[in-house]
């Protein structure tokens, strides 16, 4: 691995190089067997073909050799290609190190919450409950709060376990990055282009791990979802009491950074509608480590608002429990079997279970239940595709110092573009670094330069999960609209970076990834195919979703499941379309509708 690093990323210092393989190494090991089996097989084509071309192996070649495989390498596009997919764990094992160190001293905004977490070691075989909910994040956790208040003994499974702020704060970001996503953050929804897929996995679900922007439901959004058939009449007030829950307001200026300074300045100049984002971050002091776990305890997700509420109302979390199956007697809900990491299970039996798993993983949990029969069941997903883009500045930026999303651009949201600035350090974005060897490095020691900004498009329900067992298979198709609508992002994106001073533009197009005006501009974005777009999707929903055609909708308008008694959804399975706006505040209104009306 070592050898693969020093060629690709141009590292030559000893130290750092062992620093990078580390991290490497760790990710590596947390991906599934066929994606650990390819990056191997990669790094092996590499070294077979370093071996044939210079006749040595990667970790003996001299500074010119290493040039020279790297410009042969550069050449040919079946070996660029293998190169790129290397580039994007390396760059992460590279990047997450320019985060900052340990925060001081009691730089806390707020303790921990108290919860009341049992490891499944620890719980029993067989429990009752009133009810019993799979899922601890946005959905989850309101739902939970919710039958829990109305005085039902409540049961929160969750796969996944609880983080404390401590090792928030004393972990390495990477090291909490690969803890805190399924599969370390590599889930993957294939198709042309792919879209990567990080989905969080802790007490508190993705609002851990989100950047903490919420939101308001968009009116024309429920007004689509109303002539669907979505009760809809009143979410106004639910939202109300989410932003209350979670104390949404307007991000402060101080905080945010350069890079949502520069975002604001270029809005500007351009004559843009551009504020500082509301957000779920009382405190916030600008750290930049949303994705990996706030350590000052200022993102007040969930873990910290709804599910200690909860708590105090008599809710159970039960930590690293796997949800196996839907227990149905004569087609009604009977309680759910759970597996603990051993391999041993459990059931908690109750007349009620809330499903909200996420877009993802609630469809797989509905087929191993026999639950599944609904034609339409993980069909429909969208993923609201985001790309990013960076501006090279004459000053230093460290856009990864400040809010790591802090400044949302609205002027094209009617056109479903949202432009957000994010800031990140490199292989944390969507946007790869270009060149390789000497000129990627290059690159990385020059990212302290870059302002980055990320835009979303709210896209067609092209998506399907498949498979029925503990691993999706994930497929999603960018239509043509929807690409032509990335395209306009990416201009518009560039033209911020331009407008705020920014000398060039990193497009993230393999053939055109460094971009000098607006022309260069236009014509690389115009030229570019949809294969050649760099994807992430953070909000993937609509696989269960909530209508009032049951030839359309496996789940009815109050959220139960079609087909069964007892059994509600409550995630952002449920959401009709995509929601054109982060979701968190969206699914939290929805799952407290769907839960005042489980009985």
């Amino acid at each position: 691995m070592t050898g693969t690093i020093s060629v690709l990323l141009g590292i030559e210092d000893a130290g750092e190089l062992a620093r990078v393989a580390a991290g490497a190494e760790a990710i590596a090991r947390t991906l599934p067997g066929p994606a650990r089996l390819g990056l191997a097989a990669g790094a092996g084509t590499l070294d077979a073909l370093s071996r044939v071309a210079t006749g040595h192996p990667l970790d003996r070649l001299d500074a010119h050799r290493r040039d020279a495989l790297c410009t042969l390498l550069a050449s040919r596009a079946s070996t660029a290609r293998i190169v790129e997919t290397l580039k994007i764990p390396l760059l992460l094992a590279a990047g997450t190190g320019l985060l900052p160190g340990p925060p001081e001293p009691g730089g806390l905004v707020r303790p921990d919450a108290a919860l009341d977490c049992v490891p499944s070691a620890g719980w029993p075989a067989c429990a009752t409950a009133d009810a019993v909910v799979v899922g601890s994040g946005a959905g989850g956790a309101m739902a939970a709060r919710t039958l829990a208040r109305r005085g039902m003994s409540v049961v929160v499974l969750e796969e996944g376990r609880r983080f404390t702020a401590a090792e928030f704060r004393e972990r390495p970001p990477l090291d909490r990055f690969l803890d805190l996503y399924r599969d370390g953050g590599t889930a993957v929804a294939l198709g042309r282009p792919p879209v990567l897929l990080p989905e969080g996995r802790a007490v508190g679900g993705t609002t851990v791990v989100n950047s903490g922007t919420c939101y308001r439901t968009p009116g024309r959004v429920l007004r689509r979802w109303a002539s669907l058939g979505v009760p809809v009449e009143d979410f106004g007030e639910r939202l109300d009491e989410v932003e209350a829950t979670l104390r949404v307001a307007r991000q402060p200026v101080a905080p945010l950074g350069r890079n949502g300074l520069l975002a604001l300045a270029g809005a500007e100049r351009l004559g843009w509608r551009a504020a500082p984002l509301r957000r779920n971050a009382p405190g916030c002091k600008g750290s930049a480590q949303c994705a990996v776990g706030c350590p000052h305890n200022a993102k007040y997700g969930v873990h910290l608002n709804a599910l200690p509420q909860a708590c105090e109302a008599g809710a159970r979390i039960v930590t690293h429990a796997r949800a196996e199956r839907i227990l149905v007697e004569r087609g009604t809900a009977a309680g759910v079997r759970a597996r603990r990491p051993d391999g041993t299970s459990f059931e908690i039996l109750a007349p009620r279970v809330v499903v909200a798993a996420g877009a993802t993983q609630t469809p797989l949990l509905l087929r191993r239940s026999a639950l599944g029969g609904h034609p339409e069941l993980g069909r429909g997903m969208a993923v609201h595709p985001a790309t990013n883009m960076a501006g090279r500045f004459a000053e230093p930026v460290e856009s990864w110092a400040g809010v790591m999303q802090s400044v949302g651009i609205e002027e094209l949201h009617g056109d479903g573009i949202l432009i957000e600035a994010t800031a990140t350090p490199p292989g944390m974005t969507s946007l790869p670094l270009p060149g390789i060897g000497r000129g990627l490095r290059a690159e990385l020691d020059g990212a302290r330069h870059l302002a980055v900004l990320g835009a979303m498009i709210a896209d067609a329900p092209s998506g399907r999960v498949h498979g029925a067992g503990h691993r999706a298979l994930l497929r999603y198709d960018l239509t043509r609209e929807d690409a032509g609508r990335l395209r306009r992002a990416m201009a518009a994106m560039g033209r911020v970076l331009f407008a705020a001073g920014a000398g060039e533009v990193l497009t993230g197009l393999a053939r055109d990834p460094v971009v000098r005006d607006e022309d260069e501009l236009t014509r690389a974005v115009a030229a570019a195919s949809r294969a050649d777009l760099h994807l992430a999707g953070f909000h993937p929903t609509g696989t269960a979703r909530l209508g009032a055609d049951g030839a359309a909708a496996p789940v009815d308008p109050s959220g139960r499941l079609r087909g069964v008694r007892g059994v509600h959804v409550a995630d952002a399975s449920v959401l009709p379309t995509c929601p054109e706006v982060n979701p968190q505040l969206t699914i939290m209104a929805m799952a407290l509708r769907i839960a005042e009306g489980i009985g």
